[in-house]
């Protein structure tokens, strides 16, 4: 079986689970119970489950029992919030919550309903010759928690399993297209797919059209390689845009005149193109000189007045 996804430990506990649980479920009806060593009202539950799976035993019922501490992740995959939690298990599958059922009579009162509708075999019974439709359909659903929580690569382990035991199984395999999709193995999807397209029981499976429209949407993203060129030529024509415009405003732009003529000295025809700031520097000490002239001079105050300095940049 595939193992990518699982870690060490969790393909060991499912296997314990298997072997426990699901094989004599198939033919027995298992009363599983989930504890814990610091459980007290586990504890007091013990005695009662121990007595009616002995009692029992002749009808079909066997007692399985789960350490939540040392199984945790057969208790997540159950969503075990509290303990004692106990449940009737045929063929792979919960079939009846028995937590309540705290009493011996309350317990015996169930199993006899349960017994009465199940074709439950009594005695012994050897391992099952495969797995049943049900333990499929609780590792789909497994496969299918694991997609929904984002877990691409323990979905793809789980479905890649299921497609191994129950290659018809149509459910498995869009399944693990779709978990190829969101790990970004898109390749790898293309490939499962075409395994459900050369089959056309499979490929009419309704459970196959989201994973084939998902793996259509993943072939026509864009690669951001492409957008990257144009976007970094449109951000350096901006740039080049805004130094344009604050030379300009400067007085350093070799444009034509700004219209209506009102700064004529600083967009004159064929003057030389200054440095920035040291036009205006220039210009402010001309200015300086000019003014102390006009102190020094005879008639230079009169004169300055009647005939303000015009400064040009391009002098």
């Amino acid at each position: 079986m595939a193992s990518m996804g699982l870690s060490i430990d969790e393909q060991k506990a499912v296997e314990r689970f298997r072997k426990a649980v699901v094989e004599p479920s198939q033919t027995k009806l298992v009363i599983l119970d989930f504890w814990a060593e610091w459980c007290a009202p586990c504890k007091a539950l013990a005695p009662v489950l121990e007595k009616v799976a002995a009692d029992y035993a002749a009808k079909g019922v066997v007692l399985a029992k789960i350490n939540v501490d040392e199984e945790q992740f057969i208790a997540a995959q159950f969503q075990v919030r509290s303990i004692p939690t106990v449940y009737a298990i045929f063929q792979g599958q919960p079939i009846a919550d028995l937590t309540n059922a705290r009493s011996e009579s309350q317990l015996k009162a169930i199993l006899d309903q349960l017994l009465a509708q199940l074709p439950v075999a009594g005695g012994e019974a050897g391992a099952p010759a495969g797995p049943s439709p049900a333990e499929i359909a609780q590792f789909v659903k497994m496969g299918e928690d694991a997609l929904a929580a984002g877990d691409a690569m323990r979905a793809g382990s789980i479905f890649a399993q299921i497609t191994e035991f129950a290659p018809d199984n149509a459910a498995a395999h869009a399944g693990l297209v779709r978990a190829l999709v969101l790990e970004g193995r898109i390749e790898e999807a293309r490939d499962a797919m075409a395994v459900i397209e050369a089959d056309p029981k499979l490929a009419a499976d309704p459970a196959v059209a989201p994973a084939r429209a998902a793996l259509e949407l993943a072939g026509t993203k864009v690669d951001e390689g492409e957008l990257a060129v144009p976007a970094r030529r449109r951000q350096g024509r901006a740039r080049g845009h805004g130094r344009a415009v604050r030379l300009c405003r400067g007085g350093l732009c070799r444009g034509p005149a700004r219209r209506g003529g009102r700064h004529p000295a600083r967009h004159g025809r064929g003057r030389p193109r200054l440095e920035r700031g040291r036009g205006a520097r220039q210009a402010a000490q001309d200015l300086r000189g000019h003014r102390a002239r006009g102190r020094m001079g005879q008639g230079g105050a009169a004169a300055a007045v009647a005939h303000p300095v015009r400064v040009s940049l391009a002098a």
